[in-house]
């Protein structure tokens, strides 16, 4: 995949070159992703991440939870300044990554800031996000435990979960405990993949 395909400014394509260069460089030395999906590196990671800024395009406070090697909190932080605003935080509890996403962003002028905490405890950090995102993290029903305290602050709130084919049995497991609308976006990058949005999550009384 070129980068052209994803329909960007040229100022933005040089800072996403920028952060390949970078996670290329850093890479060699600590894991960042699964070795197997580096071989396309374009497709899985860049534009996998890229999709989510379609499906929420107006600039908004994010928060990327297990941001790891920048997917896709980074692809969304450096897309925003296409945009007159937003925001994302990433949470990254691994120093190491966190160290690594510091530099993406000094190095891009991407719009985010790490919190090198612990997901459990961001909530209490982190008062309120528009938005929330992750990629290859937990199955949906942990992911919906950890972004509920959003939720109930902000019913407008949506969450972005990048899944594989399995994902119908995720959701399923999931609708046994919480009550939610559920979008299915088809993935642009893998036709048996998912970009589940979620809104109007809230806990089933047992």
């Amino acid at each position: 995949m070129s980068l052209s395909d994803l329909n960007v400014s040229r100022e933005t394509e040089l800072r996403l070159r920028k952060f390949i260069a970078l996670f290329d460089k850093w890479a060699r030395t600590i894991n960042l992703v699964a070795p197997s999906t580096l071989g396309d590196f374009g497709a899985r990671h860049i534009r996998d991440s890229a999709q989510i800024s379609a499906h929420c395009p107006a600039p908004m406070t994010w928060i990327d939870l297990g941001s790891g090697g920048g997917f896709p909190g980074i692809i969304t932080a450096i897309l925003l300044l296409e945009t007159d605003g937003g925001w994302v935080h990433l949470v990254e509890s691994n120093n190491k990554k966190a160290a690594f996403l510091r530099q993406a962003i000094a190095e891009t002028g991407a719009r985010a800031s790490v919190h090198p905490i612990r997901i459990e405890t961001a909530p209490a950090i982190i008062q309120d996000c528009d938005a929330i995102s992750a990629r290859a993290l937990a199955e949906l029903p942990l992911l919906l435990d950890f972004i509920a305290p959003w939720m109930d602050r902000n019913g407008n709130c949506r969450a972005f979960f990048h899944k594989g084919r399995d994902y119908r049995s995720e959701v399923e497991k999931a609708r046994g405990r919480w009550h939610f609308d559920l979008i299915e976006h088809e993935s642009v990058v893998e036709h048996d993949s998912v970009v589940l949005e979620i809104t109007g999550l809230s806990r089933k009384i047992q």
